[in-house]
């Protein structure tokens, strides 16, 4: 496998296991969260996908973008279908971004993202993006073990 080809795989498998754990809310549980200042279920699945729009923009101009305004902004939420049905466009452009990068790329263009005093190599970062949907993965089980559904097997 190319480097390439593993980090499509990367981002690929965590949006398996994200849809396979996402799949087991129950609608009733949608606007469920475990403290007023969490994210509710749906937020949270919305959140994820959101951010990773952000994240493309933020690769696609090497750093910091001050006037970005998300395609989500003020669309209301409604089920998971509707979410996932709604990024998906966006997806398929990230993924098809990090495709037309040359391996050499992955070290040489830097992300520097002023406003975090963030400098990292695009490699680095792609894996951040990756491991910020996993993360979100982990407290969207804890949220359901909590609730009381049965969690999907993501560990397939």
């Amino acid at each position: 496998m190319t480097q390439t080809e593993i980090i499509l795989l990367n981002f690929e498998e965590i949006r398996r296991r994200s849809i396979k754990l996402w799949t087991g809310i129950t609608p009733d549980k949608y606007f469920w969260k475990p403290d007023t200042k969490a994210m509710h279920c749906l937020e949270m699945v919305r959140h994820v996908l959101e951010a990773e729009h952000l994240f493309h923009m933020i690769v696609n101009q090497r750093g910091s973008i001050p006037d970005y305004i998300s395609p989500w902004t003020d669309k209301p939420f409604t089920n998971l279908q509707d979410e996932l049905d709604f990024a998906k466009s966006f997806r398929e452009k990230f993924l098809q971004a990090i495709k037309t990068f040359q391996v050499d790329e992955f070290d040489s263009i830097e992300i520097n993202r002023v406003e975090k005093n963030q400098r990292r190599k695009l490699g680095d970062y792609l894996q951040r993006i990756a491991y910020h949907e996993a993360v979100h993965t982990g407290q969207m089980l804890s949220y359901l073990r909590t609730i009381g559904i049965d969690r999907p097997l993501i560990w397939d």
